[in-house]
């Protein structure tokens, strides 16, 4: 894995919630968590029913997302299909 990606921010944002933002609105479950490094959105992963981390990138375009999932440091690049890391632990 690499970090050398020019889509990953300068300053990764702090994350704004503890859970998936859509499935603790709605109640709904899922699987693992991914932090948005734009802006701290916190969604599901794509095996988890909703998604929300890739739906967050399709209609807001925001390419890098990080595991927020205790011990991974790895991330991913939608515009690169590109695994990253490591990363610093989500803050």
């Amino acid at each position: 894995m690499t970090t050398i990606c020019p889509h990953v921010p300068p300053e990764p944002h702090a994350p704004r919630a503890a859970g998936c933002e859509e499935c603790l609105a709605t109640g709904a479950r899922w699987l693992h968590l991914r932090l948005c490094m734009s802006c701290g959105h916190v969604g599901c992963c794509d095996t988890s029913p909703g998604r929300h981390a890739t739906k967050h990138f399709q209609t807001v375009h925001h390419p890098v997302i990080q595991s927020f999932e205790p011990g991974e440091d790895w991330g991913w690049c939608y515009v690169e299909e590109a695994m990253l890391g490591p990363f610093p632990p989500a803050r």
